[in-house]
């Protein structure tokens, strides 16, 4: 596989694997991708969205949109983007990937569903955190992150594990697959699954009052096609279910969800 179709294929696996919209999926930032370049280019990859997922993670209801993405990474180990974050990976090998990041966790509304009125609003907050990634074999790869600063309280912890596979079917078609967890602390759980004591008093719920533990685990299936070395349109689904305390919360409507997505990409 030459590099540039490499590049081609993890940029459409990092729109799609890794979360391309916050929106509609709460996994956003889980991984980093810097989509094979050598590490003495400079390369990137710039797409649009059509996805559909959930109003929030728990919800039973649809949320759809069309959103763009831009991610770069330079020679000197520097990369940037909406899939990324800022970050910078110290490894110069192609077999592992690690460094730190600032991304950002943005939230969630309490306009976006009836059922959160009387929650509040989670506010945007940054977080810091490092990554880890290890290819197994040029088929499969492992990926970790670890990010800090998320909730009102900016004490929310997430880690995030992670493992793909790409095979080429044909010069022009490729499969892409991936499965994925999360396990966050108590900051984080109260935040998005909680219930305080002013909480139950402007709304319908009780105190509920979540322990850390496992999120949720995920599955993910895409499909490129490239239109030539450049460009290439890939559908993907995304199957999460939540899992322990999570999925125990009052908020929750449905634990497991199905997400979509159209993109096109492009790789300069």
């Amino acid at each position: 596989m030459n590099s540039t179709r490499f590049s081609l294929l993890c940029s459409a696996l990092a729109l799609l694997l890794a979360g391309l919209c916050p929106a509609a999926f709460a996994q956003a930032f889980d991984t980093v991708r810097l989509y094979g370049a050598a590490p003495d280019r400079d390369g990137g990859v710039v797409g649009i969205a059509a996805v559909v997922g959930r109003e929030y993670q728990g919800s039973n209801k649809r949320r759809s949109g069309v959103f763009p993405a831009l991610d770069y990474q330079w020679r000197n180990g520097f990369f940037a983007g909406t899939t990324n974050g800022i970050g910078y990976n110290f490894s110069a090998s192609p077999i592992t990937q690690y460094g730190l990041r600032v991304t950002a966790d943005l939230g969630r509304s309490e306009s976006r569903s009836p059922a959160l009125t009387g929650l509040g609003d989670v506010k945007v907050r940054p977080e810091f955190g490092g990554f880890f990634n290890y290819v197994v074999t040029r088929e499969v790869f492992l990926t970790s992150s670890l990010r800090y600063g998320s909730g009102n309280d900016r004490k929310g912890l997430v880690l995030d594990l992670g493992a793909g596979y790409a095979l080429p079917l044909s010069p022009s078609l490729i499969l892409g697959a991936g499965v994925g967890a999360s396990l966050v602390n108590q900051k984080y759980m109260q935040s998005y699954f909680g219930v305080d004591a002013a909480q139950a008093v402007t709304s319908n719920y009780a105190v509920y009052t979540p322990s850390a533990g496992l999120r949720d685990v995920r599955a993910n299936v895409a499909l490129t096609y490239r239109v030539n070395d450049k460009v290439g349109v890939t559908g993907a689904m995304s199957l999460s279910g939540l899992q322990g305390n999570a999925k125990d919360s009052p908020i929750v409507r449905r634990s497991t969800s199905a997400s979509g997505v159209l993109a096109v990409t492009y790789a300069f």
